[in-house]
């Protein structure tokens, strides 16, 4: 039996703290393109994320550092196009916020005029404060990204379980605490122990999503070629596939070619 919120008024950043007010988990999935996002949406997803995962999944690339700001502005637009209910939040690509204020409330505006989207991700914590705040000044909702952040994986070396050891485990509370003060909505908490995400999550008043972060935080993130089985080489602890659509889709594939190589398709029926 279904579970889910059939409302079907608009998802806001504040609706979203009312939901973690009241307990009710938050649902997130990615989305890169109208079609799925269409389908996703009517599903009544709380949040759809236009991820820099599209960096993998759509692009190929190893990491998600290749994709590009005009990248993630052509792929959120055509998902705007196709969401009415679900908060629409668009990672901001490396490169786009890091280091450099000016440029990052430049990017952040391109991001929200040129799509239509709801809102932003970045990742980092204090280190990206300045950024963050310009950009939050401006009136655009931040989601923030703490614990494994795929943008910095050159400098971790690995996608490991981050966040171990006590220190490490320290500085992402400061970051969680700082990013909230600053006026961030909410934080994804990626690929950290189950136990330090529910603290995190105890912690904050805003909602905390998790992916690889445990069942006690406010809400879970996909990405949705991995939930729904289209990737079969990528199969971490915490992935959940619930669709097997890799082999759904060639086993279609190869049923048309078949049909199309014997003269099946089109029929009699098919044609005109």
């Amino acid at each position: 039996m279904s579970v889910h919120n059939n409302d079907l008024r608009k998802v806001t950043t504040h609706r979203l703290t009312e939901m973690k007010s009241r307990g009710e988990k938050i649902s997130m999935l990615t989305a890169y393109d109208y079609s799925m996002a269409s389908i996703v949406d009517q599903a009544n997803m709380d949040v759809i994320l236009v991820g820099d995962s599209a960096s993998n999944v759509i692009c190929g690339n190893v990491t998600t550092l290749p994709i590009t700001l005009n990248d993630m502005i052509f792929l959120a637009t055509a998902v705007t196009k196709a969401v009415h209910r679900a908060l629409v939040v668009v990672d901001m690509p490396f490169g786009s916020y890091q280091g450099n204020s000016k440029e990052a409330v430049a990017s952040a505006i391109r991001i929200m005029k040129e799509t239509g989207a709801d809102s932003l991700k970045i990742e980092g914590g204090q280190e990206i404060l300045e950024s963050l705040t310009r950009i939050l000044s401006t009136g655009i909702p931040v989601m923030g990204h703490l614990g494994l952040m795929p943008q910095s994986i050159n400098k971790y070396g690995t996608y490991s379980v981050r966040a171990k050891e006590e220190w490490e485990a320290n500085k992402l509370m400061e970051d969680a605490i700082a990013l909230e003060k600053a006026g961030c909505f909410a934080i994804v908490l990626e690929k950290i122990p189950a136990t330090l995400a529910e603290k995190v999550a105890k912690t904050l008043r805003i909602p905390v999503i998790g992916i690889g972060a445990g069942n006690k935080v406010d809400g879970q993130v996909l990405v949705m070629h991995d939930m729904l089985g289209i990737n079969k080489g990528f199969s971490p602890r915490f992935l959940r596939r619930y669709a097997d659509l890799h082999t759904s889709i060639s086993n279609a594939l190869q049923q048309y070619i078949s049909d199309v190589k014997n003269g099946d398709f089109p029929s009699e029926n098919e044609q005109y």
